[in-house]
């Protein structure tokens, strides 16, 4: 993980320094590098980017209902896909009995992650059993979340909170800073 995220900063920084002079962006050349040399206040204007956040993302996640106990919550997420017509996305994972767990195929392709948890993370209108704990820091570790949707805007939970309240009173939402970086 490291030595890949060393080696996209390499690669961002590396490309930051190839552009075309002006003269030669009029001829279509383009040359490996240029020298821009700032004086005065030009050189005081310049801001560093600030990347510490580009592997987390807020989004807005909507919970139809949580528990300790995987087969209430399963046979809840199948009702509700067939009453509101909501995809289910199980992302290849069940319930491990042995391990207590949701969890990959210990055959999985994903060597990393292989009957292991992976977590959903990404913006979707999709059903799926989750850890809660992934979108609510201070929820219990064993505490698993129907999730209805992911969002990236408040408008857009709103909208299925109210759809999904008329079935589930009890559902809620969740604002949640997520890591979205890569987890291999």
């Amino acid at each position: 993980m490291k030595h890949f995220s060393f080696i996209v900063l390499v690669f961002f920084f590396a490309s930051c320094n190839t552009s075309a002079t002006k003269e030669n962006a009029l001829q279509g050349e383009v040359t490996d590098t240029v020298t821009i040399k700032l004086t005065g206040a030009e050189e005081d204007e310049i801001e560093p980017v600030d990347t510490t956040d580009y592997d987390h993302a807020t989004y807005f996640v909507i919970v139809a209902d949580t528990g300790l106990n995987y087969f209430p919550l399963q046979s809840k997420m199948y009702a509700l896909s067939n009453r509101l017509n909501i995809p289910i996305d199980t992302m290849g994972r069940h319930y491990n009995a042995s391990k207590n767990l949701i969890a990959l195929a210990d055959d999985d392709e994903d060597e990393i992650y292989a009957g292991d948890y992976y977590p959903r993370r990404y913006p979707s209108d999709n059903l799926s059993l989750e850890y809660l704990e992934i979108y609510q820091r201070d929820a219990n570790d064993k505490t698993i979340a129907l999730v209805a949707g992911i969002y990236e805007t408040e408008a857009n939970a709103d909208s299925s909170l109210a759809i999904l309240k008329r079935q589930e009173p009890n559902c809620f939402k969740l604002k949640s800073e997520l890591y979205i970086g890569c987890m291999h």
